[in-house]
């Protein structure tokens, strides 16, 4: 395993919630098949459906729902990008 592209793929996770709170949801979902592509831990399945989730509910409803923003904490969590998930979309 490369430390490296795991470290890599965590930031392009946290991109992927920047670029949700900030509206920009293409921008999201790259990011978060970003952090796909260069997850060898398998860590951030889960996390990529959210994040397509969240954005679709940013497209349509203009905001991401409670129950989303539970889905994707609990999709990274434990770990640092819990507490981003409601740090910028709480």
């Amino acid at each position: 395993m490369d430390g490296q592209q795991q470290r890599k793929a965590l930031t392009a996770a946290a991109s992927a919630l920047r670029a949700l709170a900030a509206g920009e949801t293409g921008r999201a979902r790259a990011a978060a098949d970003k952090a796909l592509v260069l997850d060898q831990l398998g860590v951030y399945g889960a996390f990529v459906g959210g994040v397509r989730r969240a954005a679709g509910e940013i497209e349509q409803l203009g905001s991401v729902t409670a129950a989303t923003r539970e889905a994707l904490r609990d999709s990274v969590s434990p770990g640092p990008l819990a507490a981003a998930v409601e740090e910028l979309l709480g």
